[in-house]
């Protein structure tokens, strides 16, 4: 811990970093104030702690016990607990990373990315991962919210006649429609809180319902494929989806910049504290929804462990209707940082008025263009996989060690140099591996598949 500390002393000498104080045109502030990151920055730590669990604790847990189906016991249960370190490392080091250059604030994941790679190289490797990141899980989210809601309809009403699972992912869009309105990161807190209690609901839910269920019948934990090849590639795309539950990175940054700092309290500190409570929480619910639901469906698991549970019903009803209150604060948690990006080029860039129209243009399109993808390909069990491998690999579980290792500078064959290696190897494994099981599974899946059905 004290070379970590020296790292930070020695790699920004504030005497070489004079904080400047730019004049900023009436212009420039009234947009400052207009874009939903920089809007405002009076949250407090529990802000942090649920914004958070809502990033994190989403769709993935749903696919963690199928997840340990293609791993088995011990990679799964291994995989799982070096992703809980290894990621609540990387989102350490990003916290302490906000505030490395005195008197300025990196409120965005690309602006941190400049600081480490250079103004232009800084964005092109960063804003594409981003990018692909947040639209990837708000398509997830939107086929998570689609099909729970049509599930939800299902075991309330099992007699009733049989809709398509596109029309349920509309009535969801259209939730999302309205609440895209919302203008900042802090005009969702309430909804992001909801959201964050029905994810440890849902969960405590999945598994408590597992366990009354019972060990099933002529339980197997062996891999369900029959071949070798089928075995290594559903071990491939298991990755990805380990590596889709641990999401929260893309928007830590964003989610640090609603809170207040000065020099005597750094807003590193009341974050960290939020970080740490949202991990416990995640371990509360990825753990045991992970292990018990393997243990009592075996290989049999579907990809969504609700469709697994099938009584009581009015339980599986509401843990249903929890996902849909979830993903509806994940989707908007997650679709702010693109707004961010899209109104700032709109108006920077291209020199838009930052209007209320302009705004309600922007998000219009947006969600309507993730609700089409969402009907287009609703494959959940390898959306999970392609997008956790491709994606999120690389911006939970590496890229913040680059950053760290050209910020930081330390020295070769301490201890945190080898901790950032690791790490970075480990992703680099995750992000090429995971996409091809993931790719695989999409192409069998479509095979079976009918376009709008």
């Amino acid at each position: 811990m004290a070379s970590l500390e020296s790292e930070q002393q020695n790699a920004f000498d504030p005497s070489s970093h004079p904080q400047i104080i730019e004049e900023k045109s009436e212009r420039e502030k009234k947009i400052e104030e207009w874009l939903p990151i920089n809007a405002n920055r009076n949250a407090k730590w529990w802000y942090s702690a649920f914004h958070n669990v809502t990033a994190m604790v989403g769709a993935g847990v749903l696919g963690l016990p199928y997840a340990m189906s293609q791993l088995g016991w011990g990679a799964g249960v291994t995989l799982l607990i070096l992703s809980w370190i290894i990621t609540l490392y990387t989102l350490w080091q990003m916290v302490e990373m906000h505030e490395m250059v005195p008197g300025k604030r990196f409120d965005r994941y690309h602006e941190l990315g400049q600081q480490a790679f250079g103004e232009k190289l800084g964005l092109y490797i960063v804003v594409p991962q981003q990018v692909i990141v947040e639209v990837g899980v708000d398509i997830v989210y939107m086929v998570t919210g689609g099909a729970s809601i049509k599930k939800f309809h299902d075991t309330v009403c099992p007699s009733c006649k049989q809709i398509k699972l596109s029309f349920f992912i509309m009535i969801f869009a259209s939730i999302n429609f309205v609440l895209a309105h919302l203008p900042n990161f802090n005009s969702i807190s309430a909804v992001s809180l909801v959201a964050a209690v029905m994810s440890f609901s849902y969960s405590i839910i999945a598994w408590t319902a597992s366990v009354h269920k019972g060990v099933q019948e002529d339980v197997q934990y062996s891999n369900k494929a029959t071949t070798t090849i089928g075995s290594v590639f559903n071990f491939f795309n298991a990755l990805g989806t380990v590596a889709f539950a641990y999401a929260g990175h893309n928007v830590v940054l964003e989610i640090q910049a609603t809170i207040p700092s000065s020099p005597e309290k750094p807003s590193k500190v009341p974050m960290w504290r939020g970080v740490v409570v949202a991990y416990i929480v995640v371990a509360l619910c990825y753990f045991p929804v992970a292990i018990v639901g393997y243990w009592i469906f075996g290989n049999e698991v579907k990809d969504n462990i609700l469709i697994s549970l099938e009584k009581p019903a009015w339980l599986i009803a509401m843990a249903n209707l929890f996902v849909v209150l979830h993903v509806i604060g994940s989707y908007q948690l997650y679709a702010m940082p693109v707004f961010d990006m899209i109104e700032s080029l709109m108006v920077k860039k291209l020199k838009f008025t930052p209007t209320k129209t302009l705004r309600f243009i922007v998000r219009n399109l947006y969600v309507a263009f993730t609700m089409f993808v969402g009907i287009t390909f609703p494959f959940f069990g390898s959306l999970l996989g392609f997008f956790g491998g491709f994606a999120l690999a690389p911006t939970t579980y590496f890229l913040p060690c680059i950053m760290w290792l050209a910020v930081y500078k330390p020295k070769k064959f301490s201890l945190s140099w080898w901790t950032n290696w690791i790490c970075i190897v480990l992703g680099l494994l995750i992000m090429i591996l995971s996409p091809i099981g993931a790719l695989r599974s999409i192409l069998l899946d479509a095979k079976h598949y009918k376009f709008y059905q």
